[in-house]
């Protein structure tokens, strides 16, 4: 009787009733997301969207509503979270539960070619396409190796080679690593942490700026320095 009960509107449920109206709902959702693609869900991967709109309704009621208990909520988001770890766990040890929650990427355009029927597989139009070669600054099809629909629902461009940036490794050419600066000062405070770390000292930068610059450290919005110990200074804005 209790499997069947928990279906139905009651005065009120047991633990094991809200656990199963719990998975049940955790399994509807898993159904109709896959029903209606990852465009639904875009830049999430399929057990985080489900969470995710999950635990915010199941909070929201007893939170907004004077008359609802928590009892059912914290049980029900317990199950949840469960449910989702389990998935999580799941997934790493079968590669067809992985497949099935976060499937291998689909081809839309190869070697300039747009795979029409896999549009229809990914539940997009040629409009959707089009406009993301836009945001990637690409402007014709015919320039793109492989564009794949990810699991994530997004998509992912490769260019031909002959249309890719030039770069210096490809010009044969020497370049220097890449140097982050340390940022010493912020709104007119030191930042004694990162100025540590480049071996220097607060008077040592006071002089460099008040060489350099005839600044004063209270009159600097942000100062940075790099592996050459050359000090970038910007002020605030008039």
């Amino acid at each position: 009787m209790i499997l069947v009960e928990f279906f139905h509107s009651q005065e009120s449920l047991t633990a094991v009733q809200w656990i199963l109206r719990a998975i049940t709902g955790f399994l509807f959702l898993i159904l109709v997301s896959k029903v209606m693609g990852h465009r639904s869900f875009s830049q999430l991967r399929l057990l985080d969207f489900i969470i995710a709109i999950s635990i915010g309704n199941i909070i929201a009621h007893p939170l907004s509503d004077e008359g609802l208990g928590l009892k059912g909520s914290l049980i029900s988001m317990s199950s949840l979270v469960i449910l989702y770890l389990l998935g999580l766990l799941l997934s790493l040890k079968s590669v067809k539960l992985r497949n099935f929650l976060d499937p291998k990427p689909t081809p839309l355009i190869k070697d300039g070619e747009i795979l029409y029927k896999n549009l229809g597989k990914a539940k997009i139009t040629i409009d959707i396409l089009l406009s993301e070669m836009r945001k990637g600054q690409i402007e014709d099809p015919q320039k793109i190796a492989l564009a794949l629909w990810e699991p994530d629902g997004t998509i992912s461009f490769f260019k031909d080679t002959k249309y890719q940036a030039l770069t210096p490794e490809g010009m044969n050419l020497t370049i220097k690593p890449f140097d982050l600066p340390k940022t010493i000062i912020k709104e007119g405070k030191f930042d004694f942490e990162e100025l540590g770390e480049t071996g220097k000292d607060e008077e040592w930068v006071k002089r460099q700026i008040q060489s350099i610059y005839n600044l004063d450290v209270k009159q600097i919005l942000l100062a940075t320095i790099d592996q050459q110990e050359k000090i970038n200074v910007f002020l605030y804005s008039k």
